[in-house]
């Protein structure tokens, strides 16, 4: 039989929320998740030491350092930096036990191919909302010279002599831009990405490719240069900050009222985010070092499609929906980029939300109050989302597999809590 009441759950480690609001006070933002992986990955292109700041303390960075141990480097923390020391030997091969674990796995393909010039990754895992193909990846990879064929859940992958090529993505994929880019930094030749993806992280990799010698022009315009180099070199670099996590506050704000200050975030990489929360009710200013946000009323509806960067971010549209399910009227939510990213849906109406999915869309009619209720995060951005629901609840909500939400948040708890917020993690925890 189904376990229902809260109480049903004191064995499980979990997040526990009550009514909160309005928040108040400065939270620091962390270094984006979606760019340390990739910057990690990229220190598989030549050896020596390198230096990565201002890392957050989660799980995909652990995996990933996991990910990085087994192709035989060393990944030492010291408080938020990571040390990664790659030796001259190294193996290509990552096993699924590792992939299953994380998306972000595919990474070292094109680092391992310009490094070593072999490569046997596992195909990932990761969140589960929708299938995400890496046909694109292999394209974009095989332009330039790669040999890759996936046989028995494996991507097999090698290279004799790295060329560049003008390369046209069919799909402005974030991580094939990011694979090529880091393999054509090796290549003879000149390599020239069309339709390239244009996040903040995209940039910050090139960055930190550029202080290891590379030639990379463009990042963050749909059209990247890639020059390629003889030689590489380590380097010491800081990450940019999370937008991602930045957006969960401005939500959060959203969700329980008050003022808060976001330190670090940058609000240029949240321009679209920002506009929408301004167009629902929430004021957002700049601030010293970072964004200020202020809400005092019951939000609006607001109508919401994601699209790839600069347009509105698929991971703030779990934070959107649980926003719009206690706002004022009836909002279009619609989602472009991935199928089955609605499943936390299913969890909100246990709250009493009042919302309605068919295939890409949903519509979310707003209720004034959420009831609390036992609900789980399927994916990282939908347990933040949970929490953030909880806050606009009656009674407790109690998020359970929040092993999702360690993949991309470092201590969502204790800064939720800092600002005033009513929540709390139990259960594993308690008795360690």
């Amino acid at each position: 039989m189904e376990r229902t009441h809260p109480e049903d759950f004191t064995d499980q480690e979990r997040i526990e929320v009550r009514p909160s609001g309005p928040l108040e006070g400065s939270v620091v933002i962390s270094g984006a998740k979606n760019s340390v992986l990739k910057l990690m990955a990229a220190c598989l292109l030549t050896e020596g030491t390198f230096t990565i700041r201002n890392v957050p303390d989660i799980e995909d960075v652990k995996v990933m350092g996991d990910v990085l141990r087994h192709i035989g480097v060393s990944v030492h923390r010291a408080d938020n930096a990571l040390v990664i020391q790659r030796p001259a030997l190294i193996t290509g091969e990552v096993p699924y036990a590792l992939t299953e674990q994380l998306r972000a796995s595919t990474a070292v393909l094109g680092s391992l191919l310009a490094g070593i010039g072999n490569a046997r990754v596992a195909l990932p895992g990761g969140d589960d909302f929708g299938h995400r193909p890496i046909d694109i990846h292999v394209a974009a990879l095989e332009a330039i010279g790669c040999r890759l064929k996936i046989s028995g859940g494996d991507i097999y992958a090698t290279v004799d002599n790295l060329v560049g090529n003008p390369v046209l993505l069919e799909y402005p994929s974030v991580g094939a831009t990011e694979n090529l880019m880091m393999a054509a930094t090796r290549a003879t030749g000149t390599t020239v990405i069309d339709n390239a993806a244009r996040e903040p992280e995209i940039a910050d990799l090139a960055v930190f490719l550029n202080q290891m010698g590379a030639k990379v022009s463009g990042a963050g315009t749909s059209t990247i240069c890639v020059e390629g180099v003889g030689e590489l070199h380590p380097a010491d670099h800081t990450v940019v900050a999370d937008r991602i996590e930045a957006a969960t506050y401005l939500a959060a704000v959203g969700v329980a009222g008050g003022e808060v200050t976001l330190e670090g975030a940058r609000g240029d990489h949240l321009a679209i985010f920002c506009r929408k929360l301004e167009e629902m009710g929430v004021r957002t200013a700049k601030a010293a070092n970072g964004i200020m946000a202020t809400a005092m009323n019951r939000l609006q509806a607001a109508d919401v499609s994601t699209l790839p960067y600069p347009g509105l971010p698929t991971d703030t549209k779990p934070l959107l929906v649980a926003i719009l399910s206690v706002a004022d009227g009836v909002s279009i939510v619609t989602e472009n980029l991935f199928s089955g990213r609605f499943r936390y849906v299913d969890e909100l109406l246990r709250m009493g939300a009042d919302i309605r999915t068919e295939g890409h869309h949903a519509v979310v009619r707003g209720v004034k109050r959420l009831s609390g209720a036992p609900v789980r995060a399927h994916d990282i951005r939908a347990g933040a989302a949970m929490v953030l629901a909880g806050m606009a609840a009656e009674g407790l909500t109690t998020v359970l597999d929040v092993h999702h939400i360690d993949r991309g948040y470092e201590n969502l708890v204790g800064k939720l809590g800092s600002l005033g917020a009513d929540v709390q993690r139990l259960g594993v925890l308690d008795v360690c």
